[in-house]
């Protein structure tokens, strides 16, 4: 360290100026303009402050209180906080003269930061984070002191040592990651994070967690580490961890709606945000060179707010699931340690239920087997037992279909014989079905038959809840095992033969998913097509039945191609199956197709008189001609019935013929096994119309699979039942009053007229309107036949008798 200069007045008489006229802001402005001018103003006010901080380490060693010694003058301690502040702004303009200076200022702080009055200490932080703003000091160097600094009973040097470590690492990592710098950074803070001392894993955690959730560090070493402190020896330490892995998602609802509410602020105050090709032409070409600046800087604000915006709005739109859970390297572990540590923690009842939650979101998210879990919750599975509503969707969040069935089965006779009873009240009732439902929707081998019809029944109950409890129960097993239910509740399922998959099956995919989409392009592609031609044919065939005998002609044709098609596609189908067989086989399926031909034909003639029978008149020349009809087309169906069968035969070997053509064209297309760019397009066109048509035909519902249900939360309050209870007078008064708040006070029409600032109504404009003599003349004329009706009806009826008239 530099000794204090002694003869201070000479350098400052040398250069024009008095020592006792000294102004720091002043000197400090000119000093920055000329800073070769200043040196011996540098020189002195550098050696002040040395002495001034020698005197406070030696104080600090001989362990005086900052209440007593020198400590207690507050103009010394003003003094050094206001030469620390100004050395801390010249110092990028004399980098050699002031070279030592921010390591010393570092190392005065951390040795005396407890000894320290608050003011200076305040003072002398805030000159190390200008250094460190100006990149004059790593922020690597100083992250230990700035944390150490947050220990201290100190609010306002706690706030700003803090915004100060987060704002230095975010602004690190604004444009680009340096993995390196940020490793080390990260390694400081988890040290902290697994000392024993609270006051700092508190404060490492706290930064930690506000780095994970403004997305600075979203790694996986700063969730993993965050989850491990779970396990920190502190028990507020781990309550602080379990709430934060509960919260996020709230967390960032929160700081959603914050920035929307900022955005709607800086709408207020700058509505005009919509961008015209105009503004944009002013600022680039109109008004001197400052107003074109300003309205540039003006024009990027305006965009910046936009693009803002559309983040948001794309940020919310992307229900996206995140969880620090998702990155444990080793969830069994974690979940099998915390677990432990719940069964021999004597904690409040709160603290264990969050325990639960995460131990169960965690089960569920890596679809982890944890055993001696569902007996621990079955203990607390009763309608009366506290946040039962959160303790059961814990129950829930931890089934997935790799848990054997034989493990959760009792945990589901527990909720099932607790909750769905006669003797239950309906608010438990609509709970446990809706819990049975979720957990069958994960795993649906947990239900049996008689189990099923029992709950089902419930649809008839009086409460709401109830009956859609059990409703949505049974709209449920329709899709997923139709045959659990009675035939009255099966209603129309998509696929009747259902059923879930055994415990342990897994579907192996032997070849590229969805491919066989491409073999039947024609006939997904093809399928409204065909469905719009079938309803035309079937309206005209109704329409031109039993009209005349080239009615019937023309209809007995359209018949014979009808099934003729039917045969030749009942072919293909059997081709497309058999493709391999020998031509032994080919034969035998034509003599099976010309049999089935013959049948065919068959069931046309007696379809034909049926339709004969019905269309008879009731008198007998009506009768005679359609026996003649009837005897006519029979004959010509016996003589042409060999061509028939010919032509049949030889148009099924042409299909047969056709239809290997094809398949060998689309093996050989694929016989490589190399897809390119565009089959996997079409594969995923072909997908996702398949996908429409399947969900159209099961009427919005859609089960979705065991990925989604592990990522999807169990919200605790859709199980509950909302059932509305009767409200009294006061409540009823209450409703009423609230839905007149926007309402303005009642005025009768007449009022309302009188006041009226507008112009003349219609019947006003007539009564000053001029109109010849004639109009005049016939206008009293109807008033006159209004008044004597008017008087002739009021003389009939009877007013009572009158007391004058006796």
């Amino acid at each position: 360290m530099v000794s204090p200069v002694s003869g201070s007045a000479e350098p400052l008489s040398a250069s024009g100026r008095s020592s006792e006229k000294l102004s720091l802001p002043s000197l400090q402005s000119k000093m920055k303009t000329d800073p070769e001018g200043y040196d011996t103003e540098l020189h002195l006010i550098r050696s002040q402050f040395y002495s001034a901080l020698e005197l406070f380490q030696q104080q600090a060693a001989l362990n005086f209180s900052s209440i007593t010694g020198v400590g207690a003058d507050p103009t010394v301690a003003k003094d050094l906080g206001d030469r620390a502040m100004f050395l801390a702004h010249v110092t990028p303009f004399y980098p050699k003269q002031l070279a030592e200076f921010p390591s010393d200022l570092a190392a005065f702080l951390k040795s005396s930061a407890r000894t320290l009055p608050s003011g200076l200490r305040f003072h002398v932080t805030q000159a190390l984070i200008l250094l460190v703003n100006r990149k004059i000091i790593d922020i690597k160097d100083t992250l230990a002191l700035f944390m150490e600094l947050q220990t201290l009973d100190d609010r306002n040097l706690r706030k700003l040592a803090f915004s100060h470590v987060v704002h230095s690492i975010r602004r690190m990592n604004k444009n680009h990651k340096n993995e390196a710098k940020n490793r080390a950074l990260q390694n400081v803070l988890f040290a902290l994070l697994q000392q024993e001392d609270e006051a700092k894993a508190k404060r490492s955690l706290i930064t930690l967690s506000e780095l994970h959730r403004r997305k600075v560090w979203f790694d996986d070493r700063t969730a993993n580490a965050i989850c491990m402190a779970c396990f920190h020896s502190s028990s507020r330490i781990m309550i602080a961890v379990l709430s934060f892995l509960l919260d996020y998602e709230k967390i960032e609802n929160d700081d959603e709606d914050i920035d929307d509410l900022s955005s709607e602020d800086e709408m207020a105050k700058n509505p005009q945000v919509v961008i015209s090709k105009e503004t944009a032409y002013k600022a680039h070409h109109k008004g001197t060179t400052a107003s074109k600046k300003k309205k540039k800087a003006k024009l990027q604000r305006a965009i910046r707010s936009m693009k803002r915006k559309q983040r948001l709005s794309s940020e919310t739109s992307n229900n996206s699931y995140y969880s620090p859970l998702y990155h444990l390297k080793d969830a069994q572990g974690f979940v099998e340690k915390l677990f432990s540590r719940l069964q021999t923690c004597n904690e409040r009842f709160e603290v264990k239920m969050m325990m639960l939650k995460v131990i169960a979101r965690t089960v569920g998210l890596h679809r982890l087997i944890l055993l001696n879990f569902y007996p621990f919750l079955q203990r607390y599975v009763q309608p009366h037992q506290k946040d039962i509503t959160n303790l059961l969707a814990a129950a829930v969040q931890a089934c997935h279909d790799v848990v054997p069935p034989d493990a959760v089965e009792p945990l589901f006779k527990q909720i099932v014989n607790q909750f769905v009873h006669d003797r239950s009240r309906p608010e438990a009732i609509a709970v446990g079905l809706n819990v049975i439902r979720e957990i069958c929707l994960r795993m649906p081998l947990l239900m049996n038959e008689d189990l099923l019809q029992d709950l089902v029944l419930y649809k008839k109950s009086h409460e709401k809840a109830v009956s859609a409890a059990a409703r949505s129960l049974i709209t449920l097993f329709r899709e997923i095992c139709p045959s659990l239910l009675v035939k009255k509740d099966r209603g129309r399922p998509v696929n009747p033969k259902a059923k879930p998959k055994a415990y342990g099956e897994v579907s192996v995919l032997s070849n590229v998913p969805d491919i066989e989409l491409l073999e039947h392009e024609d006939e997904i592609d093809g399928s409204e097509d065909d469905e719009s031609g079938d309803e035309a044919a079937s309206i005209g065939s109704d329409d031109g039945i039993g009209d005349s005998d080239d009615d019937e002609k023309s209809q007995y044709t359209a018949d014979d191609g009808s099934e003729d098609e039917d045969v030749e596609d009942d072919e293909n189908d059997s081709i497309d199956e058999d493709e391999g067989d020998s031509d032994d086989c080919d034969e035998e399926n034509d003599d099976e197709d010309n049999v089935e031909t013959e049948e065919l034909d068959a069931e046309e003639d007696d379809d034909y008189e049926e339709v004969g029978d019905s269309s008879k008149p009731d008198d007998g020349a009506g009768d005679i001609g359609n026996e003649d009809l009837k005897a006519k087309a029979r004959k010509r169906k016996l003589s042409d019935f060999e061509g028939q069968l010919i032509a049949a035969d030889t148009s099924l070997r042409a299909l047969k013929r056709l239809a290997e053509a094809k398949t060998s064209g689309s093996s050989s297309d694929l016989a490589d096994g190399i897809l390119s760019d565009e089959h996997f397009l079409k594969i995923k066109k072909l997908k996702a119309k398949k996908e429409a048509k399947t969900a159209l035909a099961q009427q919005g519902f859609k089960i979705p699979s065991s990925d989604q249900l592990s990522f999807k939360r169990v919200d605790p309050s859709k199980l509950e039942a909302h059932v509305r209870l009767k409200l009294n007078k006061e409540e009823r008064l209450a409703l009423v009053k609230a839905g007149r708040e926007d309402r303005g006070q009642y005025q009768a029409r007449t009022a309302i007229k009188q006041n009226k600032t507008g112009g003349l109504s219609n019947r006003q404009k007539e009564h000053k309107k001029y109109m010849p003599l004639a109009a005049k003349k016939a206008k009293a004329q109807r008033s006159r036949q209004e008044k004597n009706k008017k008087r002739l009806r009021s003389g009939k009826q009877f007013r009572g008798k009158k007391a004058w008239k006796q």
